[in-house]
């Protein structure tokens, strides 16, 4: 009987708070894998670009915060390495003791919350970075990288693993809330391998799911109300490995996580390449329920998540979300949509400049042209440029693992063969000085690296595929027999380097230009040689390739992604242009010899001469191949060429 007036009370007191309960919206910036495109500038092609540039991401920026006044901005790593700008900043005019970084100073500038350090960020070693970080004024973050204490019983942390970040924030109702976010930031593991040489001995680098588990939960218990997991990490499963390099979807479930800001794989979320993903929700932008945002790359979109908090259960959840990317330029329209920020070209003006004299420069010295003329009839220095990049960057990363036990072959394709995109469309470089913008012309698509573990009858098998470019040619036939197969697209006609081999068209092709075989008991392939013995069947090679082939662009034979071991995420433009480099660093003013090797050639066929079409410019370089003849100039700047038997 006493406590029946508590009750009347209770009640009271419930509906008095549920009717104070607060609402507040907060928004969530992203910007990731920026790789050092802090102007809307290619340097490679030495000319402006209206399709990416933090510049431009700036301007989103400025727009976003004047919609959303409780706004925070988080940047996601990679910011540091990708271009010659990055290139300049690290090795040709060092960042010296004292200074800031370009691109921390931009982010000092816009007033950035927190950033994540990614994987490329460690490519320029750890002292590099640490002054970097030093120039920042906003925390950068890291929670599984430790200091190797060579026995693992006494880790210390690389870089601070999280931020609790208290903000004053106003209310729906107008009045001021404070909030605190708790911030972690993960980066993949897989560091160790990729930037071996720079890490090994100095840091450890633990599992990301694992880390988040441990750190969440201290995060919360110190006060964090809402958790932002920032991760230098692609989607992936469900379900994961251990030390797994794509975690998100995983992470999405990890109890206490609010929001999740990704990256690292380049690619747009929420985008209809994700549509297939049983886990999302591409309206919403969520992932098992949980927002989450990653814009590509390069500055090319900003990252947006907006939450509705509200505290009506006493304290802070989030009650609803929305995440979008924007984007800076309309791909349909082919325009921006953004302009330019001019103060980021005002803050790094001095080193636009350096850099711009630096990629007008030479980087090399060649002794010979590099051209694509002739790169579907017969070994071509254009493709044997890329292979030998490949083939020095796969060899420096597999030091010191299990895979260095395997040789290296290196696959790569003719990009610039004329066609349907015009008699220009070759790639035509004198010998003489190469710049780091002729790095473009080489290698035109936004690709990255990949090698993948094959037998010696896959390798054959790859290889089979790649001569469905020909035609079958009749040797009791005309006496001249045109060699291409229209159908066939010059980006899937790879050559092999590392072993030797010759293509007999008098059989037919194995494979039709889609993957399908065609012609179970064929073989074009003929006297396929490694190290000068023929190639065992059972044998195994690491073979590199691009992202493109290696998780089954062409339909190749064998060629999947559960193949890869070792995923690369560096773009095929800079490895080449590294490779470039270090060409002319190691034996500065010696010229680079970037002829074809001759490791693959068509077995003349008696009696008969195999014709295709060609620009017309190729004609200067046929006194470089004694087996290739002009038949007629077309006068259209095309010309017909005959391979003689």
């Amino acid at each position: 009987m006493k406590l029946r007036w508590i009750w009347p009370f209770l009640l009271a007191l419930g509906a008095g708070f549920v009717a104070h309960a607060a609402e507040l919206k907060l928004r969530l910036m992203e910007t990731t894998d920026v790789h050092m495109n802090l102007l809307s500038f290619d340097y490679y092609q030495d000319k402006a670009t209206e399709q990416y540039g933090l510049d431009r991401t700036v301007s989103l920026i400025h727009a976003a915060r004047r919609e959303a006044p409780n706004a925070l901005l988080f940047d996601n790593g990679d910011l540091l390495q990708g271009n010659p700008l990055g290139d300049f900043v690290a090795r040709v005019k060092p960042l010296q003791a004292g200074q800031v970084h370009p691109a921390v100073r931009i982010l000092n500038a816009v007033g950035f919350d927190a950033a994540n350090i990614g994987n490329h960020d460690f490519n320029f070693g750890l002292p590099f970075l640490q002054r970097v970080i030093e120039g920042a004024q906003y925390p950068y973050l890291n929670a599984n990288v430790y200091f190797d204490d060579g026995d693992g019983r006494n880790l210390r942390h690389a870089f601070r693993p999280y931020v609790l970040l208290e903000r004053s924030l106003r209310d729906e109702q107008g009045q001021v809330q404070t909030l605190t976010i708790g911030v972690l930031g993960l980066t993949p593991p897989q560091i160790m391998q990729w930037d071996r040489s720079n890490l090994a001995g100095r840091v450890l680098a633990r599992d990301m799911l694992e880390t988040a588990r441990k750190y969440v939960p201290e995060m919360r218990a110190r006060g964090a109300q809402l958790v932002v997991a920032i991760a230098h990490s692609g989607i992936g499963r469900d379900e994961v490995e251990p030390l797994d390099e794509h975690v998100v979807a995983a992470l999405t479930r990890v109890p206490g996580v609010d929001a999740v800001l990704f990256g690292h794989s380049h690619a747009e979320f929420p985008g209809p390449s994700f549509a297939s993903f049983a886990s999302v929700d591409l309206v919403r932008g969520t992932i098992h329920g949980v927002p989450a945002v990653m814009p590509g790359r390069w500055g090319d979109h900003l990252g947006v998540i907006d939450l509705l908090l509200t505290n009506a259960s006493g304290s802070w959840k989030v009650q609803d979300s929305r995440a979008h990317i924007r984007p800076v330029f309309d791909r349909t329209a082919r325009k921006p949509l953004v302009e330019a920020d001019p103060l980021v070209r005002e803050i790094i003006a001095e080193e636009h400049r350096g850099t711009l004299a630096y990629v007008r420069d030479k980087v090399a010295l060649s002794s010979a042209p590099i051209y694509s003329y002739f790169a579907q009839v017969a070994d071509d220095p254009s493709v044997q440029v890329v292979a030998n990049a490949q083939t020095a960057y796969v060899k420096r990363a597999i030091q010191g693992t299990e895979l260095e036990k395997y040789p290296v072959l290196s696959a790569a394709s003719p990009f610039k063969t004329g066609g349907r995109q015009g008699w220009d469309n070759y790639t035509d470089i004198p010998a003489g000085p190469l710049a780091i913008k002729n790095v473009a012309d080489l290698y035109v698509y936004p690709n990255t690296l990949k090698a993948v573990l094959l037998t010696g009858a896959e390798v054959r098998e790859w290889l089979e595929m790649s001569a469905g470019q020909f035609n079958r040619i009749d040797p009791h036939g005309p006496p001249r027999q045109p060699l291409l197969n229209s159908a066939f697209v010059s980006y899937n006609f790879d050559t092999i380097k590392g072993v030797e081999y010759e293509f007999d068209l008098t059989q037919p092709a194995r494979y039709a230009p889609g993957g399908k075989v065609v012609a179970p008991g064929a073989s074009r392939v003929r006297n396929l040689r490694f190290d000068g013995a023929p190639l065992r069947p059972e044998a195994r090679f690491l073979v590199a390739t691009n992202n493109y082939r290696a998780f089954g662009g062409g339909n190749f034979p064998n060629l999947t992604p559960e193949r890869v071991v070792l995923d690369a995420p560096e773009e095929t433009q800079h490895i080449l242009a590294e490779y470039l480099t270090l060409v002319e660093f190691l034996s500065p003013g010696k010229q680079f010899n970037p002829s074809a090797d001759g490791n693959w050639r068509i077995l003349p066929i008696a009696g008969v001469s195999l014709s295709f079409v060609s620009a017309s410019a190729a004609i200067r370089y046929l006194p470089r191949h004694s087996n290739i003849r002009l038949v007629k100039d077309n006068a259209d700047g095309s010309a017909l060429f005959e391979v003689l038997p």
